[in-house]
């Protein structure tokens, strides 16, 4: 990273630090629906009362639970369907997941076409999690569907002190070097201020721990295979030796991805990753 790139990363985790650059808060309706999931006290059809207030939520569920992933015996018509289908768990996470959609915006139109790539790229890596938790790990496939869409959330934070601090950022590859040092670090902070799960909250640094030794996968390896699958062949991630990402062994899977199993589930594939488009 140049000086530039640097000053500029240790800015932000300063301001951060001294909660002079405010962290992004969870969208209410994210807060309202993890509220009604973790109440012991509370039943599905009292989420459903929730979600059923945000018609564009209501029929991102819907759609979701019409995907090929859910395979339901006929045709989902409606929220209260949606929701035995899904069951609370998996609703909850999937609607905490889609409120977040309206937080990667931004004023300017160079920002803002940044953070929809951001989301872009998270939902389907999302998607692909989904299916790799699915196929090849015990975990719960809705929480490995909420990792990969909050894997960057990092990066929200440094592209709206961007937005403010045109001049010190805008050559992109200054901007992009801030980010790819900073956002794992502030990912952490973020999903830990919102309380997520504890198996959640470190996925944004630990996914890219490639070499980590580990007896069993968990949600980061998830994110790690899904995040080199997508990106393969790419210059996001040429500089990866994927024969030492110890994930792919964790999983089952051969880290050479022309030729991984995987590949039998390039259709659930597809489908998973428009899951969120």
């Amino acid at each position: 990273m140049n000086a530039l790139a640097d000053k500029v990363a240790q800015e932000i985790i300063e301001l951060i630090d001294s909660d002079k650059l405010v962290l992004p808060t969870m969208p209410e309706m994210a807060l309202k629906v993890r509220e009604v999931s973790e109440d012991s006290n509370a039943s599905i059809m009292d989420l459903g009362k929730v979600i059923g207030h945000d018609a564009a939520l209501t029929a991102r569920i819907i759609k979701v639970a019409n995907s090929p992933l859910f395979r339901a015996p006929r045709e989902i018509e409606d929220l209260n369907m949606a929701l035995s289908r899904l069951g609370m768990e998996s609703t909850a996470n999937l609607a905490t997941g889609l409120a977040m959609e309206q937080m990667f915006q931004a004023t300017s139109d160079h920002i803002d076409k940044r953070m929809r790539d951001v989301w872009a790229s998270s939902s389907e890596i999302a998607g692909i999690c989904h299916v790799l938790c699915k196929h090849y790990t015990k975990l719960r496939p809705d929480q490995a569907t909420l990792a990969g869409l909050v894997f960057q959330i990092g990066i929200l934070p440094i592209l709206s002190y961007a937005e403010e601090n045109p001049a010190l950022l805008r050559d992109s590859i200054n901007l992009d070097m801030v980010i790819n040092a900073i956002h794992p670090i502030i990912g952490v902070k973020i999903l830990s201020s919102w309380e997520f799960p504890q198996e959640l909250r470190m996925v944004p640094i630990d996914h890219l721990d490639f070499e980590k030794e580990k007896s069993s996968p968990d949600y980061a390896d998830i994110v790690t295979v899904a995040m080199l699958q997508l990106w393969a062949g790419s210059s996001r991630v040429a500089s990866i030796d994927y024969s030492s990402v110890k994930a792919f062994s964790r999983l089952g899977l051969d880290y050479d991805i022309e030729d991984t199993e995987a590949e039998d589930l390039s259709e659930e594939m597809e489908a998973a990753m428009q899951l969120f488009s």
